[in-house]
């Protein structure tokens, strides 16, 4: 007899106060693949990608559609060709967007894009590490190239504008650029958010609603060596161009509606770049393996003290209620780092 297990889900998109815009069910307990680990899920986060996820459902499925993609918990049963994980491991991690979420009881991932928890953080810490860790940690340290660890040599001479610093990405990327010993700069548009930035490292931080330009080069710099776009492209495209330094390398995880003009990155020979976090397990590149070694370096640096953890808000246990709360508060675009719906919340 098949295993049943209570879930999360949807089957259309609806405005998240609609008590049908996810609901409870119960579904079978996932099979696992030989490369994977089944996990019972103790704690999740939300993140915009739940929500795009949700909005772009314009035909009505048959089945409900599981989301979620931060997740900890513990490894109930290893798949043949699994080797770096064993029964009863506290593991978190991300997930692949092609296949079902962790808005569930259980869940099956690829041992490849998961890492051992940090064993200093409560569950509700951890899970709001793992997405915007990998999506921080690739966009600097893969696609623009920064040595983490060259911190004396070339990391102290550089520096980095990080556009939104204290929503998800932001908030570790501003930690993690830190500790690579750049010079942070990083926008917000409140106090609380400013606070929020340089207490998680930003060097600088300058008003957006001003003109940016001008703040940066009132503090002294002409140019920045690398932008790391979290917020808006299409309207922070001018001044990102204005902005980068000669063979600077600017990345992005928000799109754009429109074209944009690389002819004015030509005459700077500086570099665009996308980061999407999902790419390596939906393709299953040969780099896949990298997640899971990017979330063991997470997880030391945040044993040892070295990164903090973003939670601000928390909700539980993992329902349908719960989750729409969550989803609500992401949807609102005010949020300053991680919510979380984690089992054990007090």
């Amino acid at each position: 007899m098949t295993k049943k297990m209570n879930a999360v889900g949807y089957t259309k998109y609806l405005p998240i106060d609609d008590p049908k815009s996810l609901f409870d069910f119960t579904t079978d307990v996932p099979e696992s693949e030989p490369h994977d680990l089944l996990v019972k899920v103790e704690a999740v986060s939300v993140n915009p990608v739940d929500v795009f996820t949700r909005e772009s459902q314009k035909v009505p499925l048959k089945d409900p559609k599981i989301i979620g993609w931060d997740a900890v918990g513990t490894v109930e049963k290893v798949g043949s060709k699994t080797n770096r994980f064993s029964v009863g491991d506290r593991v978190f991690y991300s997930g692949s967007h092609v296949r079902p979420g962790c808005d569930s009881e259980y869940q099956t991932v690829d041992e490849r894009i998961v890492g051992i928890a940090p064993h200093s953080l409560d569950n509700a810490h951890a899970a709001a590490m793992p997405l915007t860790s990998l999506t921080a940690w690739e966009a600097m340290f893969e696609q623009m190239n920064i040595d983490f660890y060259d911190r004396d040599e070339q990391n102290h001479n550089k520096s980095i504008l990080i556009i939104n610093g204290a929503g998800g990405v932001g908030s570790i990327a501003t930690q993690l650029a830190h500790r690579a010993n750049l010079q942070v700069i990083s926008t917000a548009g409140k106090d609380e958010t400013k606070q929020w930035e340089l207490d998680h490292g930003s060097d600088i931080v300058v008003d957006y609603h001003d003109d940016i330009i001008k703040q940066i080069h009132d503090k002294g710099f002409k140019y920045v060596d690398y932008i790391l776009d979290l917020r808006n492209l299409d309207a922070y495209w001018d001044e990102i161009c204005e902005l980068i330094a000669p063979s600077g390398t600017i990345v992005s995880i928000t799109g754009s509606g429109k074209s944009l003009d690389m002819s004015k990155l030509k005459e700077k020979r500086a570099r665009f770049a996308w980061e999407y976090m999902f790419t390596k397990s939906e393709f299953h590149t040969p780099d896949m393996i990298t997640q899971h070694e990017i979330l063991d370096k997470i997880s030391i640096m945040l044993d040892e003290g070295n990164l903090i953890s973003t939670l601000t808000k928390q909700f539980g246990p993992i329902n349908a209620e719960n989750l729409r709360k969550a989803t609500k508060l992401v949807e609102s675009k005010q949020m300053i780092g991680k919510v979380v719906v984690a089992n054990d919340e007090k």
